[in-house]
């Protein structure tokens, strides 16, 4: 289980610095919002809409929710040792006990991180105030590991900024992100975290290996990369939904080995949103349109899905191109 909580919480995701939601994960995003609302039957666009957004902006909560464990973490820690050196019957080690952890310098930016903590009070991200059991078993799973042992016992590099950064980049990695605890809460907390989950830890980790002994605040990272992104969310929802009846044509005709009845839903989706974007996103090339929602396939649909998509994806390319209805300009990002 908990290898497959490790690969599962660092699935390969683009992203930039400076923002945590890609091209794909829009794409994803609006491929989720049309399958609900054809599952509920929706018909109030705007409050679908409303939805989508509400979902994206979860995602950056998320985000903050995980930092902010990091935060906990180590409080939690310096709180116990302070305590444990008040006892009456201290030990030695409880009257001096080893801070390197608490002392950690990745987790000591976090935590003076005026932006950072700025942006936690904003959203009102305090789930760690009112579950502080999750951030006692996350503490307990670190001081368990062999990470924290070998770190602990090092002292000869106490001063080490890069060896504080890639002790936490590790400990990250395979204690924190993959934590069945942690999993379970966030699941249990909302059911759409785990399709983010990926794209946030891997944002994270870059961000954490990243930072520099010279940093004096912790860069919180933007959810769109500009309005454009955010945008192009509106667009691809509505021009979909709104257009679906049209762009089933498109290739109904196409698929003459293929009950259309018994095509899967997702799959029908996954082609509307792929023929709008071809036909009415000019800015985005045909190539990367056709690549991304093949990769959304795979990872979502059936295993022959990808193989169907592409076979009618191209045609239709080859179609559009000979109607001359493919007018692309311009550069597409991902």
């Amino acid at each position: 289980m908990q290898s497959e909580r490790v690969s599962f919480a660092f699935l390969i995701f683009k992203s930039s610095y400076n923002r945590m939601l890609s091209r794909r994960h829009i794409r994803v995003k609006v491929m989720q919002s049309i399958y609900a609302m054809h599952q509920h039957q929706a018909e109030n666009l705007d409050k679908e809409e409303k939805f989508l957004f509400q979902s994206i902006e979860n995602m950056h909560d998320l985000y903050l929710l995980i930092l902010s464990a990091l935060i906990e973490i180590r409080e939690k820690e310096e709180e116990y040792l302070e305590l444990a050196s008040k006892k009456y019957l201290a030990t030695k080690e409880e009257r001096n006990p080893n801070k390197k952890f608490v002392n950690n310098k990745i987790l000591k930016l976090l935590g003076n991180s005026d932006s950072l903590n700025t942006i936690l009070d904003d959203r009102s991200i305090t789930n760690w105030k009112r579950n502080d059991d999750i951030i006692l078993f996350l503490l307990e799973a670190i001081k368990e590991s062999e990470i924290y042992s070998n770190y602990m016992k090092n002292d000869t590099i106490n001063d080490d900024f890069n060896t504080d950064k890639e002790f936490i980049a590790s400990l990250f990695t395979e204690v924190i992100a993959p934590n069945d605890k942690l999993y379970d809460y966030l699941e249990e907390h909302k059911l759409t975290w785990l399709d983010d989950l990926p794209a946030v830890n891997t944002l994270i980790l870059k961000q954490l290996k990243q930072v520099r002994v010279t940093d004096e605040d912790f860069n919180v990272s933007k959810l769109y990369k500009d309005l454009d992104d955010k945008e192009y969310v509106k667009n691809l929802f509505r021009k979909t939904v709104l257009n679906e009846v049209e762009l089933s044509k498109e290739y109904i005709d196409k698929t003459p080995n293929w009950d259309t009845e018994r095509i899967a839903e997702i799959d029908t989706i996954i082609l509307k949103m792929a023929i709008c974007e071809l036909l009415k996103f000019p800015s985005i090339p045909a190539k990367v349109t056709i690549n991304e929602y093949l990769e959304i396939a795979k990872e979502y649909s059936t295993p022959k899905s990808s193989i169907f998509i592409n076979g009618i994806l191209d045609n239709l390319v080859k179609d559009f191109e000979k109607e001359n209805r493919l007018n692309k300009a311009g550069r597409g990002l991902l």
